[in-house]
């Protein structure tokens, strides 16, 4: 069959040794760079012209990158669901297919936010830290149902959030450009009104969208101005949504009370971002869709949107799946 893919996912290059016999037996070649994070532009324009299709997480796949590419190129195949990182104009218009795995993450992604929403409503990590050190504090706590929920985005993930939080007793808000199922709204209690109402209001605001070029530092100087001096803001959608500079400035002000954040504008966070030495501030490194069973769902779906982007059969992908599967999955 003679195709070559370039994978650069960090999660499917930490599995790869299990998926090679799959590899081999469709006689594909390989390109395995070395990936902390993502590959940048200037990365990929060194592979540029050598693959066929691409496996991969969250690189930048520019129309310069994608220029470079054709006509050898067929399909990106992207582990996971936010494609934001490639130009899908430039990709449509060369004729590259770009495919993701939608619903990927949903259910540990929420998981995610209703901890952060504990963590802080229930002061944990602090009362942790102080007892560690010696002390012995009683810190003020709040229950969830004395809290209320700003959810921006009300799309998979965020429905999730929003169904965990109703069943603490919290007041929800929702926020999205596009309607919400009326079914949804009612059965939830959810009360879906404007962004600068959901900021003045919400105890916990919860950022669930895509990144897009209405989303794209919708959270900034003004809007952070709109949130309750006692708010905190959670972010696992993706960093651009969220002005970091404008976001410390309200930190170090205390225009807000704190922050979650999962996603960074630059990922890895730099060594010198202020949000690492914030006490009021919990951070993560992108792994808000911790989830083996996940992972491994998006490791074979991944594989078959690559496969039938190159136009290979996919039927045999399940045998394949029985013979590989991980004991633990």
């Amino acid at each position: 069959m003679g195709y070559t893919v370039l994978i650069s996912a960090p999660y499917f290059l930490a599995v790869l040794e299990r998926f090679r016999p799959l590899f081999e037996a469709y006689q594909m070649d390989l390109i395995t760079p070395a990936v902390t994070e993502r590959l940048e532009e200037d990365a990929l324009l060194a592979y540029a012209g050598q693959f066929d299709g691409a496996l991969c997480g969250d690189d930048r796949f520019s129309a310069r990158v994608l220029e470079a590419c054709v006509p050898r190129l067929k399909v990106i195949s992207k582990w996971g669901t936010g494609i934001d990182s490639i130009d899908r104009e430039a990709a449509a218009r060369l004729g590259i297919q770009v495919r993701n795995t939608p619903n990927a993450f949903t259910l540990p992604v929420a998981d995610t936010v209703l901890g952060y929403i504990l963590a802080f409503a229930r002061q944990l990590p602090w009362m942790d830290r102080t007892l560690k050190a010696g002390g012995w504090e009683k810190r003020a706590a709040r229950s969830l149902s004395e809290c209320t929920l700003g959810v921006i985005g009300v799309g998979n993930i965020g429905k999730a959030v929003l169904r965990r939080a109703r069943a603490f007793g919290m007041t929800l808000l929702g926020n999205d450009i596009v309607p919400i199922a009326p079914d949804f709204i009612a059965e939830y209690g959810v009360e879906m009104v404007p962004l600068r109402h959901l900021l003045e209001r919400a105890d916990f605001v919860s950022l669930n969208c895509d990144l897009n070029p209405t989303s794209y530092h919708l959270i900034n100087a003004e809007t952070l101005g709109w949130m309750k001096p006692t708010a905190v803001l959670i972010n696992t959608a993706r960093g651009p949504v969220v002005d970091e500079a404008a976001l410390i400035a309200a930190l170090q002000a205390g225009r807000i009370a704190g922050a979650a954040l999962d996603v960074f504008e630059v990922e890895p966070l730099p060594l010198d971002s202020p949000l690492r030495r914030m006490e009021n501030v919990l951070l993560a490194a992108h792994n808000a869709n911790a989830s083996p069973a996940a992972w491994e769902r998006v490791h074979w779906n991944t594989l078959r949107n690559l496969f039938d982007g190159l136009g290979l059969p996919t039927e045999p992908l399940a045998t394949w799946q029985a013979r590989l599967r991980p004991p633990e999955v």
